[in-house]
């Protein structure tokens, strides 16, 4: 290769090794007529030596731009660089020099800071959705309760002992009033337990009470049903546990009136306490995990001073069952009265409907899976047009100074050869032209015209 300081003397030698130099450039770029053309006179024939003749170009002779390095274009480096899983959101910037080139490039830059500001908003949003995930979120819905019962009078001439004996029959159903949700929640899922207490006097110590608790196998129901023998009425007693979720408890009746609370769950009672204490400034000045109790605190926790950490211990004590819904009813065997069933409406609350929408989105990832591939797009984009701008370089640099820039060219190319195949070479050597004018460096082009001969002949 020809160094900056190899400068030809004449037409002799040194001509043909700049001429073979040269020619080895242009025949090694493969023809794109739509990129660049060389000018006429790089396209007249030229006499490398006296021994191979006369070698012409083709005229036009259009050159393909090369890479300015073949580390750049190595497979290998590209391909990890196309299939790399994370990208930084700056690769998907255009440099400001192909901003200046391309005015219309503007308006993919707004749209760039637009998808900024929309992932942030976004991201911003799921973090609240994730927030609001942790906390409950309940709906206060009305459920109504039928209670009905019916006869079954005695038939003397029934072969089977049921029938020849009389009997009642009640029944505990219920529904959600305005429910839009397709799935209908089972009847007993409200509930903890329930018990129907029947007349003792009718039905004895051990036979007046039937029970239902939930338990970790039990299977949710639309109702129940209570079958006794009997031809009188009775009076019953339903007590009806609902299952809160999360739990929910009975506040003593001190604190109950000083809270304004009667049943809640703990971290409301909590969170209702500790406003209760900012309200009347209780928290000591100076050590602030105190609290100084006023004469009602004094009633309640029976101490002066306490920490707040030792709240919600203390409150177990002060934190009962809460009470049951209580519904007493008449079951009725007189067939002349119409009035055999009564509904009650009972608040019970339900799970939030927008929670299942906020998991759902939480848990999709089809358009994940859509913006990363489009991504991967505009990632692909941007290499091929800054690739487009290392070659609308090259072809600036090459038409201003052909002769200059193909010299610093093949320099670079060199010290890139060189690392790449890890061969050591001499270049205060490799700058001066009588190093070519060793043996080897003729059989050099003639080894390479006869095998580029070859290529030709065999395509």
């Amino acid at each position: 290769m020809l160094g900056p300081g190899c400068r030809p003397d004449g037409l002799g030698s040194r001509l043909s090794v700049t001429i073979v130099t040269c020619s080895r450039l242009l025949l090694l770029l493969s023809p794109s007529p739509s990129l660049f053309s060389l000018s006429p006179s790089l396209t007249s024939p030229v006499f490398i030596s006296s021994y191979l003749g006369p070698i012409s170009f083709p005229s036009p002779l259009s050159l393909t731009l090369p890479p300015l390095s073949p580390l750049l274009s190595s497979p290998f480096l590209f391909h990890s660089l196309l299939s790399a899983k994370r990208r930084k959101m700056a690769d998907k910037i255009l440099p400001q020099r192909i901003r200046e080139l391309v005015p219309e490039s503007q308006a993919y830059m707004d749209l760039l800071a637009f998808e900024r500001k929309l992932d942030q908003t976004i991201m911003r949003k799921r973090v609240d959705i994730q927030e609001a995930l942790k906390r409950p979120m309940k709906q206060k819905r009305k459920l109504r309760l039928y209670i009905s019962n019916t006869f079954n009078p005695a038939k003397p001439d029934a072969d089977d002992s049921d029938g020849s004996i009389a009997s009642w029959e009640l029944r505990v159903e219920g529904k959600l009033l305005d429910d839009p949700g397709k799935l209908k929640r089972k009847f007993s899922s409200f509930f903890k337990s329930l018990v129907i207490e029947l007349d003792k006097d009718l039905y004895g110590p051990d036979n007046h009470l039937v029970e239902w608790h939930r338990t970790a196998t039990t299977q949710e129901t639309d109702g129940f049903q209570v079958k006794r023998p009997g031809d009188v009425s009775v009076r019953c007693t339903l007590l009806l546990m609902l299952d809160y979720q999360p739990p929910q408890f009975k506040l003593d009746p001190r604190l109950a009136r000083l809270l304004g609370i009667h049943t809640q769950t703990r971290s409301c009672i909590i969170q209702a306490l500790w406003q209760y204490v900012k309200t009347n400034k209780l928290q000591d000045s100076h050590d602030k995990e105190y609290i100084n109790c006023d004469k009602y605190f004094q009633q309640i926790f029976d101490c002066p001073r306490l920490k707040f950490s030792e709240i919600p211990q203390r409150l177990t004590n002060l934190l009962l069952p809460p009470d049951p819904i209580v519904i007493n009813h008449v079951i009725s065997v007189d067939p002349n009265d119409q009035k055999k069933t009564a509904c009650y409406d009972i608040d019970v609350e339900v799970e939030d409907p927008l929670k299942s929408q906020m998991s759902s989105f939480l848990l999709s990832t089809a358009n994940q899976q859509e913006i990363a591939s489009l991504d991967n797009k505009i990632h692909e984009t941007i290499e091929s047009i800054n690739q487009l701008k290392i070659q609308r370089d090259f072809m600036l640099s090459f038409s201003r100074d052909p002769k200059g820039y193909i010299q610093d060219w093949l320099q670079s190319q060199s010290r890139d050869l060189k690392l790449m195949t890890d061969v050591v070479g001499n270049p205060e050597e490799e700058r001066r032209a009588e190093f070519y004018h060793e043996p080897w460096s003729q059989e050099a082009v003639s080894r390479y015209f006869y095998c580029k001969q070859q290529r030709d002949f065999i395509v």
